[in-house]
């Protein structure tokens, strides 16, 4: 006997929009990619809300956290515009393989499309290095490997861009299984630590219908705070709240 999922969690909800943490390995739509899936974030947003639902962003299925969506078609325009025009702050929260160099840098490196679509445009992402670690896990002429925490904050919204840009500085992501370090994702999995080490953590945006500035922060789910508590990593400490300015 099949039972039903957990309702997701509303981070943030009014008459016009929702902020909604998104579950690692959850579809948020059907798409090319669902690969006979048919279990899918939207349809059971629809069902758990009970109205239609307008997404005004995607995430991954590997990834986690913060997914802005609209009530009506005026409100998710409003937000799409606010997203192309540079109004929306997304960070996220990475872990990666080494140790970046720089507390806070910039990758400045073309990305295309993704399959099917082989014109590279710009992208540009922000990094700030959080904090570091070791584990005992012997890497090339070392006893141990290194890590690091990261936010990370995409200015362009290619695809998969952060997996892809920590690709090209070697400073894979943990648990991406199409742009990381096998040796590493399979460490991690030895620890318990399965899913991708991706989490969008918070989203800034102005209210479509006053300008408010709306700020919605994600918690880590158990398996990425496990991953951190790995390294004694105070994450809580490092993320802010949800508020309405």
């Amino acid at each position: 006997m099949s039972t039903s999922p957990d309702p997701l969690q509303i981070l943030y909800q009014d008459a016009v929009l929702a902020v909604v943490d998104k579950p690692a390995g959850l579809m948020v739509h059907d798409s090319k990619l669902a690969r006979g899936e048919d279990d899918f974030l939207a349809d059971r947003l629809r069902v758990q809300l009970g109205r239609p639902i307008f997404l005004v962003h995607r995430l991954d299925r590997a990834t986690s956290g913060c997914l802005l969506l609209a009530f009506d078609r005026d409100t998710a325009s409003a937000l799409g515009k606010a997203l192309m025009a540079g109004e929306v702050e997304k960070d996220y929260l990475a872990i990666c393989r080494g140790w970046p160099a720089e507390e806070r840098f910039i990758v400045d490196h073309d990305l295309d499309g993704g399959p099917g679509k082989p014109i590279k445009k710009p992208a540009v992402t922000h990094f700030q290095r959080l904090a570091t670690g070791e584990l005992e896990i012997p890497s090339t002429g070392f006893a141990t490997s290194r890590y690091a925490l990261l936010r990370c904050q995409p200015q362009t919204g290619r695809f998969r861009q952060i997996r892809r840009h920590l690709k090209h500085l070697s400073h894979h992501m943990i648990g991406d299984t199409s742009h990381g370090d096998g040796r590493h994702n399979r460490s991690f999995r030895m620890l318990g630590i399965h899913r991708m080490l991706l989490h969008a953590e918070r989203l800034g945006f102005p209210h479509p219908a006053d300008g408010r500035r709306i700020s919605v922060v994600a918690p880590l789910d158990v398996e990425f705070a496990k991953a951190c508590a790995l390294f004694g990593w105070d994450v809580a400490g490092l993320q802010g709240t949800t508020h309405v300015q």
